[in-house]
């Protein structure tokens, strides 16, 4: 075992194991003190509320991948303790494979790919047991319904009646949200910075309008 967590070759995923129990530790001991380092972290960040539209076929691959991750449901500190610890036991597991079948550990760079491929749904999986298992702040949920007569502006690709790009949308309690918006005509499209009037909800996707007065800005 101590060869294991040695060698060179493993040292990624051993650094990743080191720092997920020094986060655990800082967590715990920020609690004692009557604080959540977690709460301090996320305070940090923009408010971003990504579950809208991430299943829609087209827009931000990246953004799609966070609301894939759970990623604005569960603090971000939680997944990535989560994340830290599948990536160094998956790591030592593949290199522990790979010594027993060839006599030797893989490239620490090789083992990284394969490693991070096995951990994504890991995380996936985890970060989604954790959003079920940790309460939610209710008092600020919204209903999608409620961005209609909003506007929003187009941050990626662009928008036609069929295929709907990326906008970013800022709801009633100031939090962010990205969503897919597609024109309401086919003779209309949205292009990146357009800024849209939200009239339709559609579930994955919304419609909306080029919103040309001077007097509506997102919110």
């Amino acid at each position: 075992m101590l060869d294991l967590l040695s060698s060179g070759a493993n040292a990624p995923f051993t650094v990743a194991l080191i720092v997920m129990f020094a986060i655990a530790i800082a967590e715990l001991v920020a609690l004692l003190l009557g604080f959540g380092l977690s709460d301090a972290v996320d305070a940090l960040l923009p408010d971003i509320d990504i579950e809208v539209g991430v299943n829609a076929d087209a827009g931000s691959a990246f953004t799609r991948l966070l609301g894939w991750l759970h990623i604005g449901k569960v603090p971000l500190l939680m997944i990535l303790i989560v994340f830290l610890t599948a990536f160094g036991l998956i790591g030592l597991v593949l290199q522990s494979l790979a010594k027993g079948v060839t006599g030797y550990y893989m490239s620490a760079w090789v083992a990284v790919v394969p490693t991070m491929i096995l951990a994504m749904p890991v995380v996936r999986v985890g970060a989604g047991a954790l959003a079920i298992i940790l309460p939610g702040d209710e008092t600020d949920a919204v209903s999608a319904d409620t961005f209609v007569g909003r506007t929003a502006t187009i941050t990626l690709g662009e928008a036609r009646a069929g295929s709907p790009a990326e906008a970013k949308l800022t709801d009633e309690h100031g939090y962010t949200h990205y969503v897919m918006v597609e024109p309401d005509r086919e003779d209309v499209s949205f292009k990146q910075g357009t800024t849209v009037l939200i009239t339709e909800n559609l579930g994955a996707v919304f419609k909306g309008i080029i919103s040309d007065s001077p007097g509506l800005k997102e919110e």
